[in-house]
């Protein structure tokens, strides 16, 4: 029987070990990205214009915890200039305004304690957002995790060929 002397064994060991976590971290968590942006978009293009500044407050965040499948993509509307943003998705009741540490309020050089606000209707922008690109995000996120895998597995196997017998 011949002898075949592989070189690399270990570095490759390692690679094929690493490689799920890598995905994990770096495939999965931008591919959730891919797919939110698409919300993101769909929400910018439905908010109720004024300023700009809720629609530029409109943002993606991911995060992953250690252990498989702990990765998440959220989207996110409203900062501290576009503090609003959930008084326009959700609108709000009828309230009464009142000075936070002054005797009076002052509107149009009247004083007063108190104001009557009637309330501001909803204007949601989020959940049409994501009922209207639901299917774009899912076809963004396949996308990027095909394209990424065509990429890890030719990485893996450009590898491989450099660790094959002498």
């Amino acid at each position: 029987m011949a002898e075949l002397q592989v070189k690399g064994l270990a570095e490759l060991h390692k690679v094929l070990q690493s490689l799920p976590e890598e995905l994990e971290k770096k495939v999965l968590r931008n591919a959730l990205r891919a797919g939110a942006n698409e919300f993101k978009k769909a929400a910018q293009a439905k908010v109720p214009v004024k300023s700009g500044a809720l629609r530029k407050s409109i943002r993606v965040k991911t995060s992953a915890r250690k252990g498989r499948y702990r990765i998440k993509a959220t989207i996110v509307a409203g900062n501290a200039e576009a503090y609003y943003a959930h008084m326009v998705e959700f609108g709000t009741a009828a309230h009464r305004i009142r000075p936070k540490g002054k005797k009076s309020l002052f509107f149009a050089g009247i004083a007063r304690t108190a104001v009557e606000h009637p309330g501001a209707e909803q204007r949601p922008f989020m959940r049409p957002a994501l009922d209207s690109a639901s299917q774009a995000a899912v076809q963004a996120t396949a996308d990027y995790i095909r394209n990424r895998l065509a990429k890890e597995r030719a990485k893996f196997e450009a590898g491989a060929a450099l660790h094959e017998v002498d």
